[in-house]
């Protein structure tokens, strides 16, 4: 782990995981060159320990690594952090991608990568659009979902549901105008940013864990509702 500055607490924070030294130090000069303060880790253990005393805002997060892999590592993280989460893997196969996004993870880059996409990513997610809430507006009920925007807390029957702060979003944009059906460009242009590139099934991917978390059944939509060829509405489907 390199040295932390503490003189510099304001500057936005990332911390990379990743067992590949040479890369992880390359990852880490863009940062720094574009005024992060950077932690570096080599696994996940000394990444599980560090981030609960540093508390970035940005975890570039390896799948593959020895002992504590990045699975565990995110679903780790996730129950004291809400930073965003990258989650690289030099396995290629799709499960790998959506085991590393139902644990929380907000997007993901497959090895080799470009590290300035990834820099394009990161500013991407900090220039993410917040919608203004007005003092006292009501929270937005759809059957036994409520969605309290000011509160950021989604209820379904009455019970609180733990969204990370993407899956908030991706509903949040969808609710804000049920009767339309939104894109998945849409959305990532709403949620991402509209400096975000990548692969627009990330999209599909948080949609599917919303449902999860929800209990919405994607044969029977009550809450999310797929327009094929199109994108997505809040409703039920037909």
């Amino acid at each position: 782990m390199q040295a932390l500055n503490p003189d510099r607490p304001n500057l936005p924070r990332v911390m990379i995981v990743d067992d590949e030294a040479p890369l992880a130090r390359l990852v880490a000069g863009y940062f720094e060159r574009e005024g992060f303060e950077v932690a570096v880790a080599g696994d996940g253990e000394t990444a599980i320990a560090q981030m609960r005393q540093w508390d970035p805002g940005i975890l570039v997060l390896d799948l593959g690594l020895p002992g504590v892999d990045g699975i565990e590592v995110c679903r780790t993280v996730r129950t004291y952090s809400d930073c965003y989460i990258i989650m690289l893997t030099a396995r290629v196969e799709e499960v790998d991608k959506l085991i590393g996004l139902s644990v929380g993870a907000d997007d993901y880059m497959t090895k080799p990568f470009s590290p300035r996409e990834l820099m394009a990513r990161v500013r991407a997610m900090l220039r993410r659009p917040r919608r203004h809430v007005q003092a006292g507006q009501a929270a937005a009920s759809f059957g036994r979902l409520t969605l309290d925007a000011a509160g950021r807390e989604v209820f379904v029957d009455g019970r609180l549901v733990d969204l990370t702060r993407t899956e908030f979003d991706v509903l949040a944009a969808l609710a804000s105008r049920p009767r339309m059906v939104l894109t998945r460009r849409a959305l990532i242009d709403e949620v991402w940013g509209d400096g975000w590139v990548g692969d627009e099934h990330l999209v599909d991917v948080h949609i599917g864990h919303l449902r999860r978390k929800l209990g919405d059944d994607p044969t029977e939509p009550v809450f999310v509702r797929t327009v094929r060829g199109v994108g997505y509405r809040m409703g039920p489907g037909e």
